[in-house]
């Protein structure tokens, strides 16, 4: 994946319009069915080359309600978030 939306997400909005790439989605169009927003994990690209730390998590006014999460093979990625905080647990901004 890259960074995940939990279920703290209150659907603001603000992650949608930071999204440089637009991986997010809302609940609406979430293919999970959850009532939260939705980071599709083959188009985020964790702002590697766009921020200096994901702008989704940066703009959302949730705290720890967006976290890191596994790499996807071939997608851009952090490389100093180690696979240790990767769990889908740890805040991308804390």
């Amino acid at each position: 994946m890259a960074v995940i939306i939990n279920d703290t997400c209150i659907n603001c909005g603000a992650c949608i319009d930071e999204c440089p790439v637009e991986a997010i989605v809302d609940e609406d169009d979430n293919p999970t069915g959850e009532e939260i927003y939705y980071v599709y994990p083959d188009k985020c690209v964790e702002c590697v080359d766009h921020h200096d730390e994901p702008a989704c998590a940066a703009a959302c006014p949730t705290e720890g309600c967006i976290n890191w999460s596994s790499v996807v093979d071939g997608m851009p990625f952090v490389e100093s978030i180690g696979a240790d905080q990767r769990d889908g647990t740890t805040p991308v901004v804390e």
